[in-house]
C-alpha cells in the first residue's frame, strides 16, 4: 500500500486493556463505523464517513497486532479483524479494524503494519 492510497475499511471501537466492556471514548475514539484508512511511515489513520477528524494510531506506541473475528463486542460476519495493541498516555489500548474482508490481504496488511512497528526491537511480537 502507498503511504497516500485510501482503502475502505470498518472502526470496531477501541477497548481499554483488551476489555470489550471498556471502551476507550476520548479523542473521536468512541464512534464506530465505516470509513477509509491509510498509513504512512508513522501512523495507521481510519476516517469514519461523516466525520472530519481521523483516528489516528502512532506505530511507535503499539505493542502489539492481532487479527480475531471480533473486536469491542462486535463481530465482523467472519471477517478478519486487525487488532492493534498500543499505549496512549497511562491507557493501554486496543483498536480495531476490518481493512479487508479476504484472509489473505489482511495478512498482508497486518504484516506491512508490524514492519512499520518497533516490535521486533522491543519484543514485543506475539
Amino acid at each position: 500500500m502507498h503511504a497516500v492510497e485510501k482503502r475502505r475499511g470498518h472502526y470496531f471501537g477501541t477497548e481499554v486493556d483488551e476489555k470489550w466492556w471498556r471502551r476507550y471514548t476520548k479523542d473521536g475514539f468512541f464512534a464506530r463505523g465505516m470509513g477509509e484508512y491509510w498509513f504512512d511511515a508513522s501512523a495507521l489513520f481510519f476516517r469514519r464517513y461523516l466525520t472530519d477528524a481521523p483516528v489516528v494510531v502512532p506505530f511507535g506506541d503499539v505493542l502489539d497486532v492481532k487479527v480475531g473475528k471480533w473486536h469491542s463486542g462486535r463481530w465482523a460476519g467472519g471477517a478478519p479483524v486487525v487488532k492493534i495493541v498500543w499505549k496512549k498516555e497511562n491507557d493501554r489500548l486496543s483498536s480495531g479494524f476490518m481493512l479487508s474482508s479476504d484472509a489473505r490481504e489482511t495478512e498482508r496488511l497486518v504484516q506491512e503494519i508490524r514492519s512499520r512497528c518497533p516490535l521486533e526491537a522491543a519484543g514485543r511480537v506475539s
